[in-house]
């Protein structure tokens, strides 16, 4: 029987729908279009190589370089295969390391600009923690915190940030100057990345939240005095306010991790946090991502990608 032309049709814009289905089911996986498709090449601190989290990867071994932190994964979601991707990462790296030798516990990692070239298309960047020396502001609050609760948390002594004055002394805020000096080596570097890698997309990968602005939960996961919770996360804010700044003045694009890992902080409950506390209930480096943390700033990263 020969059907009617309405029949036909709707016959031909069924079909035509299931091929589009079809196509689109089949791409769903694939890089988007405009996408870089690499080389990509990661660099960064500990924050980047994701210490502690399963499983270790690369060398050298003293890098404590995680197959499962957000280059691996954004890696992943390009579709980049071994030849297309070098993380480069490394516990423990500042600014100076981008373009000088890191000696680690174990083995030295090259200078990390090393794996620029004119093909790289993606490059990422997490660094200036080490640069301001915020583990050891960090180990030195917490000592200063357990202290304050064994006196009576306030109650014989008054103030409330016995670490805060350590590195503000004079009217000197030397953190401010180490995030300055950090912010002037940044701009050298990303003048560097831009003359070895011409044609490539450069994101400057800021930090998540560490502490939250309730400085009251942090005294169990913590041990932090409430005020020295309150300056520790203000000089985070200053660090990332000045990677965001370098970047733009740099030519380079800034991923934003703190807001959407706000509440999701070191302090925060086991089940929803990006940041493990000083004794990790996942497998991380203490005040350092988890596997969830990881998960969530490869998002971002995704994210700015599509823009």
């Amino acid at each position: 029987m020969r059907p009617n032309a309405r029949t036909s049709l709707a016959g031909a814009l069924a079909c035509g729908a299931l091929i589009a289905a079809a196509v689109i089911a089949h791409h769903d996986d694939e890089p988007r279009p405009g996408l870089p498709s690499g080389p990509y090449a990661a660099l960064g601190d500990s924050y980047t190589a994701g210490p502690g989290i399963p499983g270790k990867k690369g060398s050298p071994a003293g890098c404590d370089r995680s197959d499962h932190n957000y280059p691996a994964l954004v890696a992943d979601r390009l579709g980049l295969g071994a030849a297309d991707f070098r993380d480069v990462s490394c516990s423990g790296a500042t600014v100076a390391d981008l373009t000088a030798p890191q000696t680690t516990g174990d083995g030295t990692n090259p200078p990390q600009l090393s794996v620029l070239s004119g093909r790289t298309r993606l490059v990422t960047l997490g660094i200036g923690g080490n640069d301001i020396g915020f583990s050891t502001m960090i180990k030195r609050c917490v000592g200063a915190g357990v202290l304050y609760r064994a006196l009576g948390s306030g109650t014989y002594l008054p103030e409330d940030a016995p670490c805060t004055r350590r590195f503000s002394s004079a009217g000197t805020d030397e953190v401010r100057r180490r995030i300055d000096t950090a912010g002037e080596h940044l701009t050298d570097a990303l003048s560097d990345i831009r003359r070895r890698a011409p044609r490539a997309r450069v994101f400057v990968v800021g930090y998540p939240e560490i502490l939250p602005s309730d400085a009251g939960t942090c005294l169990r996961g913590m041990s932090l005095a409430p005020g020295d919770t309150a300056f520790l996360r203000d000089k985070e804010h200053q660090l990332n306010t000045m990677l965001r700044d370098r970047a733009e003045a740099g030519g380079a694009e800034y991923v934003d991790t703190y807001t959407p890992s706000r509440g999701r902080g070191a302090c925060a409950s086991a089940d929803i946090r990006w940041i493990e506390p000083l004794a990790p209930a996942a497998p991380a480096a203490p005040v350092h991502p988890n596997a969830r943390g990881e998960h969530g700033m490869a998002d971002t990263v995704a994210k700015a990608l599509e823009k």
